[in-house]
């Protein structure tokens, strides 16, 4: 007999609002299932929008060329080395495994929104978000993560001007983010706004009045 073959294990990370991620999440813990002592238990790692850019942006740079084109929304390894997107592991479950995924999109995107809702709710923060449109035109969202933990009168501030709840302490005008520009853009570093009045990032009012201490 042959050298026993030591048990593959199986990463997937990715966003995990995306499809891709829960297609390779789905055949990573399927394989575990049907081959129980051929794989270790999968590490599955979902990403929220920002935190998964940085983690590819982090890979581009440490493996440079071989994924330095990556556009998938999901990455998958095979003991630590890259193996590629859902499609690649589709592929060589089926190639090794005789593993076949007859999931519908549908069904994989029920999964997906589903799995989004009960991950922002379990990590016990708030979380808001906001469109952004170039010249009216609507471009995509971005999503917060607030620690109110950490910040309470800060986040509660934000929140309050996400939602467009609040009204002026001085004259009971709405406050709210609705509209409002970004009054400076630094490409590839970041954006700046938040200024409800003018627009121009030397003025702005909080839900507790003109300026407030922060925490």
């Amino acid at each position: 007999m042959g050298p026993q073959r030591e048990a593959v294990m199986v990463t997937v990370v990715g966003l995990l609002r995306d499809r891709p991620f829960h297609v390779a999440k789905c055949a990573a813990e399927a394989l575990k299932l049907k081959f129980p002592s051929k794989f270790t238990d999968p590490v599955i790692e979902p990403l929220v929008e920002f935190a998964w850019h940085e983690y590819l942006e982090e890979k581009k740079k440490e493996l440079r060329g071989e994924v330095w084109a990556y556009t998938s929304s999901v990455m998958c390894f095979l003991d630590g080395q890259l193996l590629g997107d859902e499609k690649k592991m589709l592929k060589w479950a089926h190639h090794e495994w005789g593993y076949r995924d007859f999931k519908p999109k549908a069904l994989y995107q029920a999964i997906a929104e589903d799995f989004y809702t009960k991950y922002l709710k379990s990590s016990q923060h708030v979380f808001v978000y906001l469109e952004i449109a170039i010249e009216e035109q609507p471009i995509g969202r971005l999503l917060f993560e607030l620690f109110s933990d950490m910040c309470p009168r800060t986040c509660e501030n934000f929140r309050a001007l996400c939602c467009g709840e609040a009204k002026s302490l001085l004259d009971g005008r709405e406050l709210t983010y609705k509209d409002s520009l970004f009054h400076r853009i630094v490409k590839n570093g970041w954006i700046q706004g938040g200024d409800i009045i003018t627009g121009k990032g030397d003025k702005g009012e909080s839900i507790y009045g003109l300026t407030f201490e922060g925490n």
